[in-house]
């Protein structure tokens, strides 16, 4: 586990650290000034290993690495992780920039090891069903369009809707699609909630792809005390014959909490990150894959991006593509 830093990363050192077969080393030396110390109380309170700087715990050549640093630091991380050959989880965003996150791709790809993002609906068994329905064709016929929408907690410091709530509904659409790259974006954003015009706190993505497929994605920050956020992310898939749903958190039991004067929900799901840790850890046993993987981030930061350039100019934006470039 590479840092703490990340607000679940304590959950995933202890979802680790409760796995047979799993042997946790922690390592956590640039906390802030007021969190000295956190990673060593933190292996302390699991009974894990502790390594002192990132020097160590590299050479102690784990098999596999939870990246869970701050943003700035993740490529640096990732490949050193890749030089050693060990196997990786990212937490999303992997990079601010697609320069870095391409970067990250090439040095795993180089060094035969998978970079796995951490988008705990993309894991989802529900989803599995649904990719299932879709490639038998039966069900719905050819698809035609994808309807989205994701509205969760918004925070200003962690960016406009556009950075930290659209990549959600992105990956889960290029994990259906097996990666097939957007063609042209139209996006409208507003930051009615947030208050400020350089945060959106909305926004709404069309994206077109080379066969044809329309994707339509509406996102952004719930208001307080909106329960839109309990279902997380949904998808319609329509296709010429019909469509089919998926819900990331389906509701199991819903009423009013008279305690707190708000409706309550209840979902049906496991937890969402002990699927995520155990689909890796598996991956890594087995060799096989699963998951988004870091080229789907390559790809939802390349939509970010030209969603941003069309939200400000008003106008449809193509989707750039560059021609990769070694040294």
């Amino acid at each position: 586990m590479l840092s703490l830093a990340h607000e679940r990363a304590a959950a995933y050192a202890r979802l680790l650290r409760a796995m047979p077969g799993v042997d946790l080393l922690v390592a956590d030396p640039e906390g802030a000034p007021d969190e000295q110390g956190r990673g060593q109380a933190a292996a302390r309170r699991l009974d894990a290993a502790y390594a002192g700087s990132w020097d160590k715990a590299f050479a102690l050549r784990p098999d596999a690495v939870v990246v869970t640093s701050e943003v700035a630091r993740r490529r640096e991380l990732v490949e050193r992780a890749a030089e050693i050959g060990a196997h990786v989880l990212c937490e999303r965003p992997q990079a601010d920039t697609e320069a870095d996150a391409d970067a990250m791709v090439r040095a795993c790809e180089d060094a035969g090891v998978r970079l796995t993002l951490a988008a705990p609906a993309c894991f989802s068994p529900a989803l599995a069903a649904v990719r299932a329905q879709l490639a038998d064709g039966a069900a719905i016929g050819p698809l035609t369009t994808v309807h989205g929408t994701y509205y969760g907690p918004g925070d200003r410091a962690a960016g406009g809707a556009l950075r930290t709530h659209a990549p959600v509904l992105l990956d889960l659409v290029d994990t259906v699609l097996d990666g097939a790259p957007a063609a042209q974006v139209y996006a409208q954003s507003n930051s009615v909630l947030s208050g400020d015009p350089d945060v959106e706190s909305a926004a709404l993505l069309t994206l077109r792809f080379a066969d044809g497929t329309v994707a339509a994605l509406d996102c952004g920050w719930s208001p307080p005390g909106n329960h839109r956020a309990a279902a997380g992310p949904t998808l319609t898939f329509v296709g010429e014959r019909g469509s089919v749903e998926f819900t990331a958190r389906p509701k199991l039991l819903g009423g009013f909490d008279s305690g707190t004067a708000r409706e309550r929900w209840t979902t049906a799901v496991s937890d969402p990150y002990a699927v995520v840790l155990d689909a890796f850890v598996a991956s890594v046993a087995t060799g096989r894959g699963t998951g988004p993987d870091g080229a789907t981030g390559v790809r939802t930061l390349r939509v970010i991006r030209a969603a941003y350039e069309s939200a400000r100019t008003g106008e449809p934006v193509d989707v750039a593509v560059p021609q990769p470039v070694r040294p």
